[in-house]
Parts: C-alpha cells; structure tokens; sequence
C-alpha cells in the first residue's frame, strides 16, 4: 500500500505521445483505430472536432468514435498505406505547436505556463498557520509546477523580505523527510513576494498585475486568488481581481472561505454577487473538513470493501452520529464566533458536508459532478428540523484544580446578554429509501472534556442473540459501532463482542482497529494541501457547488431563525464539561445513547 504522506501530484506536462493504434472490427468490417490522447490537446482541437470541421469530406470512410478516435477501413493489402495516410493527414491538423498555442491558448512545453498564487488577506492567522505552510508541504513534495510564484496581498504594508520573515517562522518540514529542510525552505521564500493595497481598489489590483507579469514572463498564465478575508468584502475583492488581475490567456480561480452567508438569503445574494464577476466554474467554495484523509477515506471504505456496502442502510444501521468537540472557548474570537454561532460554524458546513458524503448513493463516478450530484440529493432528500429535535447550550465560568476557566460572556468582545450558543445538538432525518427512520445526530461544541471529530455509526441489535442473558437487559453494550475518528490520533475501529479465553462463557467487547500512527509511518498531509492542490489542478470534487449551499442553508434557516426570533435561552454548560444534559435527553427521545460516553482512548 502506497504511504499516506505521498501525494499523487499530477503532471503539468503534456504528452508528446499523441496517439496509439490498434486494430478492431465493426459490423465484420476490420478497422484501424488512431486513439489521440486527451491529456496532450486541448479538447476542442481533439481528432473528432477538427475531422469534422475541416477533413470530412478529403476522408469520407473514417468513422468517428464516441470516445474521440478515428476508425480507418482497410483490407489486408492497402493497411499500412491506409492508415498512414489518414494519421498523418488528421496529425498534421492539431500538431502544430504554433496552431495549438494561437488556437486554443494552450502550451505542451511544461516549461512555458506557470501559476501564480495570490493570498487575500497575508497578513492573517489562516494564511500564516495554514495556507502558506501547505503551499511550502506541495512544493516540498515536488507537486507544484516547475514555474510557480506566491504573492501575498494585504493592507499591512510590508517589503517582500518581511513577508519572506514572517512565513517562514511558520514553515515545519514533514517528520519523516527533513532532508535539505531548510535549503528547500530558502527556494520556496525566494518564490514568496507582497504587495500591499486595498481590497476594493482596482489601481491596486492593476498594480498586482503588473507585478504577477513581470514573475510569469510572458508564459501561460494560469492564476489562483484565495481570499483569506472577512465576508463582508468578498465581493470587493473577487470584483477587482477579477477585472483588473485575472488571466489573459489561461485560466482565474477564486478560494472562498466560509462562512458562506449567515442563511438562504445571505448566502444567495453572495453567490449572485460572485457570479457576477466570475462563472461557477471558477469559484471554489472550501470547507477543510472534506480534505481530512479520514473524510476522503469515507467513499473508499464503503465503496471498496464488500461487507459495508450491503450494512450501509436501515435495515442494519439503527442510527449515525457526527461529533465535534473542541476544549477550549472562544479565545478572542468571541466577536466573529458571536454573529454565528456553532451551528453556523460547524454543523450546517462541516457536519452536514461529512453526513452528505456517508448517506449519498453510489456515484456514476469519481467525477466531481457526479459525487456532488449525489450529495445534494441527499441534502434534498432530508427532512425540516423541528426545533424540539434541538438542543443549544452556552459554556459558563467553572473552577477546576485551583483553575478558573471563562464563561463565554466573559470573553471581552461577546456582549453580557449574548444568547450565541456555543453547544448544539440535533437529530435530522432522510426521508429515503435507504435511510428512512434512521436518526442522524449531531452534536458540536466549544470549552468541552476533550478536542475530538468522529462518526459512529451503530448496528441494531442482533435478531434473537443467543448471548442476550450475558449482556442483561442493557442490549446496548452488545451493540457492534464502527467507529471513524477523523481527529486527532486518526483511526477506523469497529467494535465487536467476543469470548474471553477460559472454561467459563464471559464476552468481552474488543476493537478491531486500523490506528493510522501505527499502521502508517508517513505523516498525513494537512487539509489544505489536498485542497490547494486540487484547485491548482481543476479538480471540483472536494468542494461545495452552489446548489450544495442552498440545500443545506434551506435545512437549517428555518430553525435558525426559530431559535432567533424566540430568543431561546441556551443551557449552560461547565467550562469542560460533556455539554448541556439536554444533548442526552434528545438523544434518549430515539432511543440512542451517545456513543462517545464511555470513549476508548
């Protein structure tokens, strides 16, 4: 098995090999097949476009197949001559490197396109503990392209040096490849460059693309911003890049952070207002959470492994809970985190992303699209919650060895009266067939006993158990769970019961269990690189579409504003605690019992 720190980077070269043979027969009719390779012309210059557009009538035998190649008929005497004469006459229409270049904006030489990475927003916690030290792992990893450039962009002033000082004080090296660390350190900041200016101001972002210019030399420009900015001026911000710095000849994504919006109608004027400037194509809307290897490593345990497959439903699942713990507050962030709360935080992004991808059916592919496709009929799929299906708490002041931990409103940036609940518990439903009657239950907070993200997922019990009078009238402790710890100490454990060796029948519950540390030597790649990796290259499946966002802002609007509009008191918590009481009367309402109670450490 291949390690888990080595990161399958795709080439930025393009195939000098455009085309393979083979024979075959249609209809008894022996054919040759010229196979043109998609990865080394641009698609709208492929064989079947370009015969059908200029050399239909100098070749009317040659059948055009649905997969791009083209089918000569021959006979056993005329073949070499045949198929030379249609290769050479379909090759000398796409492969000049001239024509490919002027037509389509599209280089072959690696050597002469580059990409250049724009933070919005340098300055900040997000772009100096995360962003930037995943773009140093990408090129530490040799998958960044051969020509690449990282301009940082924000209000601070600050020289290219300060900027190179500043990131590297946050650049680590992978623990199992330190080798030329800080030579490979050194590369990387000379490729790091700032320029200082204003969110909304297009002399500013003109500046930029100068400057992004002169870097890329007069190759292919491809250009990435990521917009590590408050949500109040994304749209400033897309706006001037995308009228003043995006691509002239290859292609401008934009990053965007959440929060998307605070509800539909938020969300679906930002979405408007970005689609003003840019095609959906090029936003990419990221959530982190779906770059966690355990995330991703979901679709590949169901849909590889023969015996979760068939387990995957009602019929043996009697219920799934997500779980999200941190153990610490708010810690200065009390005036963001106060406009939203945790269910906008973490539920209604996080959560709701990870029970999409564990409940979707099977995709028609790997594609993108159709593993989104699939998500969002899951989201369309569930049920309105109701608000007596919630439970929402607020962490207070506790004294714990001699030590005083803060209560929410002591933070100095949250408001005394604030009603901002820092604990949410929910159980939601999805009305199809699959999963009808399952109970989906979420639980997310802040200040609470430990700093923990998984998904349970618990087997109804066994049909007339033999080993019932064992287990005493709490069938619950012979309950198989598989567990996914998605953080920290990342793992996959199902619990089955088992005898304990000896002349006498006692059971015992054990773990079957895939401990990542102990299984892999590799370090597990951070969040961000996959997902900065994968918007370098185009690939959309890790991030949310806009139909995605109003589906799951559509599920939690009504109750959000419920909870509003009725000022509903929250149920105070001690600071590090298990959270309110109220999470395990929910609960016990569907006949569940929090599977992370008794947690194995």
């Amino acid at each position: 098995m291949a390690p888990l720190s080595s990161i399958n980077c795709h080439s930025y070269s393009y195939s000098s090999s455009l085309f393979s043979s083979s024979s075959s027969s249609i209809n008894g009719q022996q054919f040759q097949r010229i196979n043109f390779s998609s990865s080394g012309i641009p698609k709208r210059l492929l064989p079947a476009k370009v015969f059908s557009q200029s050399r239909k009538n100098s070749y009317p035998d040659v059948v055009l197949m649905q997969d791009g190649a083209v089918a000569i008929p021959v006979n056993p005497l005329e073949n070499e001559t045949s198929f030379k004469k249609v290769k050479d006459g379909l090759l000398s229409s796409i492969t000049s490197a001239k024509e490919l270049k002027e037509t389509a904006g599209f280089d072959m030489n690696k050597n002469e396109s580059t990409v250049s990475i724009t933070v919005v927003g340098a300055s900040g916690d997000l772009a100096k503990k995360k962003i930037f030290p995943a773009l140093f792992a990408l090129y530490y990893e040799d998958c960044l392209p051969k020509h690449f450039t990282v301009f940082g962009y924000a209000r601070s002033k600050m020289t290219d040096a300060e900027l190179r000082n500043m990131v590297s004080k946050t650049l680590t090296c992978r623990i199992d490849k330190r080798e030329n660390c800080s030579e490979k350190m050194d590369q990387f900041l000379k490729r790091c460059f700032y320029h200082s200016g204003q969110y909304d101001s297009q002399e500013n972002f003109t500046e930029l693309d100068k400057k992004l210019k002169e870097h890329e030399g007069g190759r292919l420009s491809n250009r990435l911003f990521y917009l590590s900015i408050p949500p109040n001026i994304f749209i400033d911000a897309v706006k001037c890049a995308s009228t003043s710095a995006s691509s002239a000849n290859g292609w401008t994504r934009v990053i965007v952070e959440k929060p998307f919006g605070r509800d539909s109608e938020s969300s679906a004027a930002l979405t408007k207002s970005l689609k003003q400037y840019l095609d959906e194509e090029q936003i990419f809307r990221i959530d982190h959470y779906l770059g966690k290897e355990l995330v991703e490593n979901l679709s590949v345990l169901r849909f590889s492994n023969l015996i979760f497959e068939p387990l995957w439903s009602r019929q043996y699942i009697r219920n799934v809970q997500l779980i999200f713990s941190e153990d610490f507050g708010t810690e200065g962030r009390g005036g963001y985190f106060d406009h939203y709360g945790i269910i906008r935080d973490i539920m209604q992004n996080h959560l709701l992303q990870i029970l999409a991808l564990f409940a979707m059916e099977t995709p028609v592919s790997l594609d993108a699209e159709d593993i989104r496709n699939e998500k969002v009929k899951v989201l369309r799929s569930m049920r309105p919650i109701r608000l007596e299906d919630v439970v929402i708490g607020q962490y207070k002041s506790h004294i714990k060895g001699g030590i005083t931990y803060p209560a929410y409103t002591d933070d100095k940036t949250v408001p005394k009266d604030s009603l901002t609940p820092t604990f949410a518990a929910a159980a939601l439903f999805i009305d199809n067939a699959r999963w009808d009657g399952v109970p989906f239950l979420m639980k997310a907070g802040k200040a609470l006993h430990n700093k923990r993200a998984e998904i349970r997922v618990q087997f109804r019990h066994v049909p007339g158990n033999l080993y019932n009078r064992n287990f005493g009238t709490d069938l619950d402790r012979g309950t198989n769970e598989l567990v996914i710890r998605v953080q920290p100490d990342e793992a996959i454990y199902l619990k089955i019961n088992n005898k304990v060796p000896g002349l006498g029948m006692r059971l015992d519950h054990s773990n079957l269990n895939l401990h990542y540390a102990a299984r892999y030597s590799k370090e597990i790649p951070d969040a961000y690189e996959r997902l900065l990796l994968d918007a370098i290259e185009g690939e959309r499946r890790l991030f949310i579409r806009s139909d995605e966002l109003d589906a799951a802002w559509s599920l939690f609007t009504p109750v959000l504003k419920e909870l509003e509009e009725k000022k509903i008191i929250p149920e105070y918590y001690p600071y590090g605690s298990r959270g309110p009481v109220g999470a395990h009367y929910l609960a016990a309402r569907y006949n569940v019992r929090w599977g992370d109670l008794g947690i194995e450490q």
